[in-house]
């Protein structure tokens, strides 16, 4: 006889649903297990054994032969210990399983019978939700906290291998029904309502827009960039605040959807961080010296690791010194920042990484940093000036919506606006974006999404026709420009975008 339990591998940032088998074979007492396991698994052997005699499970003198399939597909990872315990210690008496309604298991075994959790198992869980809604899933107890929240699962938590065999020696005794099937838990944070989906965000503030004195037009620009997601670049001299803006507008970005937060997660757990909810968006601030894999991620045959790209996603990738990235590099980034979307390709993998980021860059106007300094003189050449603004190729910058020249600092200026004044008009205009039928925000809406939701006023559109001839205006300027006027509309309540949206759009455009 030969049962079945199913689990999982990683396959890219997705899984390969993997049905692990078992039976005992007439043969010289042996155990081995087939299917291209690794290292990892191979060593479950011993684990194994010692957890099943702490169940007082008799080991027959037959040869265990543990087969995972289908077996051309690389498999990893410990968490494949509990589903091949399972197998061995209902051996004889089968799973009492259907194969409408198969058992998934995941963990892995302390020599004491333990199940303990992997950050492995979050992804895999995912992969089942999507493949098998409804599935039947056995994980253990340590990560309830972060299971229960994931949908279309029927979550079992054991601690030990008894509770596990336990389960499953009980399973006539469940109720199969939709109905009974458990809901994910709401996440314990704040949120708003907005057609009938929850999202959620927090009213704590680590650093405060209050904190900046003056700089009224950049503090305008980021309030436009974090209601719609719109990339931006400050400029000006050193000392000015532009790392200051832009570290505080992590805390004002539009509140979070529970599947949006699921993606953060699952992109923690593949990369090997601790896997959180939170409700504040990502921030990525990679050092200019950062490797170019270390920016866009890798990807191997056995295992693809995000990189800062990646782990920005539904967040801000901040490239403070943005000059002085690799040329290499800064090119790369114009297919995520066009397409929301890196696909790395290999000779034996392919891997695509989401990459929805607000990306907002910091550079000084000239390698001195003087400039636009109304008190230090530049010390730069014009050629030095040339080159150092070469940096930035033309293809790199027409995919940036905003442009934003800083002023000087203000010793005498007041406070002006704060974070939850910023945040509340912020949530104002993200709500109207939701309750207009988008699935995302303004900045990355397609060129069929701007036709939908970028209704432009008659007076408007001859205002756009005059600046796109006067100023040569690319087709990707032309359809920023409207997805920025559309944000600022937002701001004001406004359905149909108006001419005086579109002139302050016009004003972030770059100038030379």
């Amino acid at each position: 006889m030969v049962n079945k339990i199913l689990c999982a591998t990683r396959n890219g940032i997705g899984g390969e649903i993997v049905e692990v088998q078992a039976t005992f074979v007439r043969a010289l007492p042996a155990f081995v297990i087939t299917g291209l396991a690794n290292n990892a698994i191979q060593e479950s052997k011993q684990r194994i054994q010692s957890a099943l005699n702490h169940i007082n499970f008799t080991f027959p003198p037959l040869k265990i032969a543990v087969h995972l399939s289908p077996a051309d597909i690389a498999k990893s990872g410990s968490h494949f210990d509990l589903p091949i315990a399972l197998l061995i210690a209902l051996q004889k008496q089968g799973t009492n399983a259907s194969e409408e309604q198969k058992w998934f298991a995941f963990g892995e075994l302390g020599l004491d019978g333990e199940i303990r959790h992997s950050e492995a198992i979050y992804p895999l869980l995912l992969e089942v939700s999507l493949l098998y809604p409804n599935a039947k899933v056995i994980v253990p107890k340590e990560g309830e906290n972060l299971f229960c929240h994931i949908p279309n699962l029927r979550l079992f938590y054991a601690s030990s291998l008894k509770d596990a065999l336990e389960l499953i020696q009980n399973a006539d005794l469940q109720d199969d029904s939709t109905e009974s099937m458990p809901k994910p838990k709401s996440l314990d944070f704040a949120s708003i309502n907005i057609n009938g989906e929850e999202f959620y965000h927090t009213r704590i503030f680590s650093s405060d827009f209050a904190q900046v004195r003056g700089q009224e037009i950049a503090k305008r620009a980021a309030l436009i960039a974090a209601s719609g997601m719109h990339n931006i670049i400050f400029e000006g001299s050193p000392g000015c605040g532009k790392s200051m803006i832009a570290k505080r507008m992590r805390e004002i970005l539009p509140p979070m959807s529970l599947s949006e937060i699921i993606q953060c997660v699952r992109l923690q757990a593949i990369s090997g961080q601790k896997a959180t909810y939170s409700p504040l968006r990502p921030f990525r601030n990679p050092h200019q010296s950062a490797s170019k894999s270390s920016i866009l991620g890798s990807a191997t045959q056995s295992e693809a690791k995000p990189g800062e790209i990646a782990l920005a996603h539904n967040g801000i990738l901040f490239f403070d010194e943005l000059p002085h990235f690799s040329k290499e590099v800064l090119e790369a980034l114009r297919e995520p920042l066009e397409n929301n979307e890196l696909v790395i390709s290999r000779v034996h993998s392919k891997i695509a990484y989401p990459t929805s980021f607000l990306f907002v860059g910091a550079q000084n106007p000239c390698p001195c940093g003087n400039l636009l300094s109304l008190s230090k003189e530049c010390r730069c050449s014009q050629k030095e000036i040339a080159s150092y603004r070469a940096r930035l190729s033309e293809p790199f910058l027409d995919r940036i919506d905003m442009f934003i020249q800083m002023q000087e600092n203000e010793q005498d200026a007041k406070p002006s606006i704060t974070s939850a004044q910023m945040q509340e008009a912020v949530f104002g205009a993200y709500k109207a974006q939701i309750k207009r039928g988008q699935s995302h925000a303004n900045g990355k809406l397609n060129e069929k999404e701007i036709e939908e939701f970028c209704t432009l006023s008659e007076e408007s559109q001859r205002l756009l026709l005059q600046a796109a001839q006067r100023f040569s205006l690319s087709h990707r300027s032309i359809q920023k420009l409207k997805k920025l006027s559309r944000t600022i509309a937002d701001l004001d309540a406004k359905e149909e975008i108006g001419k005086s949206h579109l002139l302050e759009a016009l004003n972030y455009r770059r100038v030379g």
